[in-house]
């Protein structure tokens, strides 16, 4: 007989706020937005008192400040998130066997088979409070049979609490949810379902299975084992891939500077296309330049975890800087990313604003449907696509 899973999420509450409130207490208490520019900007995080105005993450920095003008706005400081960040994943690290990041501030262990040994939600509990004491930051999770239970129940616990779901009780939890809660539920899944009079995740438990599959097809099992907390996706640790990486070999040695950017722009917009497409981060990008007489040289960058290439393609531009000599002609280019890691891309960068947000959902969303590189950044189009790429030899 298996094990019952225990499954624990972890979120570290308005992560961004609390670690600005650590170096600026006056903070605390006040409606605070982390993000970009008033003008053209987004939220990436807001406080409590922030979100009753009825603010949140992603919404326009402007549209945020109109409905809550005394709000404080924080630029923000990504080496300081960090390194806040790397202080918690250390200490999960030492205290547990198996836990996956899936984002900055966001984690799932897997404590099945500890209760061998330990009483697992205590183990929990005092992972949560060792967290609290050791870096001053507020976090809550949610512990469960698996891990769309655990998330829902950690957001039931916000701010700054736990929960347990006992296993059996996962339907008698969900029910008086709204459907919208349900996680990768979206927003046009949900308007059909309200046009069925379903609302609550418990009108949905009642729903029979082959009338969701009528009106979603494959989708519909997908809903259907939601609604029932049935949920069987696996901790992963460590992504099996460790690396994604494409190179080209130039049919005649290039000195132009403009060319290798054009490639490089390229190579990077497909790596970080695929990375979203598979679900995957990275937290290392590097280059590898060989010259005409087959010196090769690479560099590489620790980075944020992200799949955004607006974030990717400048860190690899700079890396072209540092590794190529522009009086020796270059045979062979290539990109890498590394350190992958499962989870999606967070509206977390302070570069981020309205415009590119819409630009990352329009690109993704007709390159998953039409193939990839159908549309691309204007700097990457002279390569055109990597089957097609006339500076590839052979």
């Amino acid at each position: 007989m298996e094990p019952k899973r225990q499954i624990v999420h972890i979120d570290l509450d308005s992560f961004f706020v609390s670690v600005e409130r650590k170096f600026n207490p006056e903070l605390i208490g006040k409606p605070v937005l982390i993000g970009g520019s008033a003008e053209r900007g987004v939220v990436a995080s807001c406080s409590y008192e922030a979100r009753r105005y009825g603010i949140h993450s992603a919404m326009p920095t402007r549209q945020a400040l109109k409905l809550c003008p005394h709000a404080i706005l924080i630029r923000g400081s990504h080496g300081r998130y960090g390194e806040a960040s790397r202080e918690v994943t250390q200490i999960i690290h030492e205290m547990v066997p198996v836990y996956q990041k899936t984002s900055i501030d966001e984690f799932y262990i897997d404590l099945t088979g500890m209760d061998r040994y330990h009483d697992a939600y205590k183990l929990a509990s005092d992972l949560r409070q060792k967290i609290i004491k050791e870096t001053g930051l507020p976090i809550s999770f949610g512990m469960a049979s698996s891990k769309t239970v655990a998330k829902m129940a950690t957001n039931a616990a916000k701010p700054n609490g736990q929960l347990l779901i006992p296993h059996g009780e996962e339907m008698e939890f969900l029910a008086p949810l709204p459907i919208r809660k349900i996680p990768m539920l979206g927003e046009k899944t949900c308007k059909k379902l309200y046009e069925y009079g379903i609302e609550k995740i418990g009108d949905l438990q009642r729903v029979d299975l082959r009338f969701l599959q009528t009106l979603f097809g494959k989708s519909g099992m997908f809903i259907w084992e939601k609604a029932r907390g049935i949920d069987h996706s696996e901790i992963v640790p460590h992504s099996d891939r460790k690396s994604i990486s494409t190179e080209t070999t130039f049919h005649n040695d290039v000195k132009d500077r403009r060319t290798l950017e054009t490639v490089l722009v390229s190579m990077t917009e497909e790596l970080s296309f695929k990375l979203r497409k598979e679900n995957m981060l990275t937290s290392c990008l590097a280059i590898k330049v060989r010259y005409a007489n087959f010196e090769t040289h690479t560099q590489q960058e620790k980075i944020g975890l992200t799949a955004a290439e607006h974030i990717l393609i400048p860190g690899i531009k700079n890396l072209l800087t540092k590794a190529w000599d522009p009086n020796r002609p270059i045979r062979l280019i290539g990109v890498r990313l590394s350190n992958l890691t499962t989870g999606s891309y967070q509206i977390n960068l302070f570069e981020d604003n309205e415009e590119r947000i819409r630009l990352y959902q329009a690109l993704d969303t007709i390159n998953f449907k039409f193939g990839e590189k159908t549309v691309c950044r204007a700097a990457g189009m002279e390569i055109g696509t990597r089957n097609f790429n006339p500076f590839m030899r052979g």
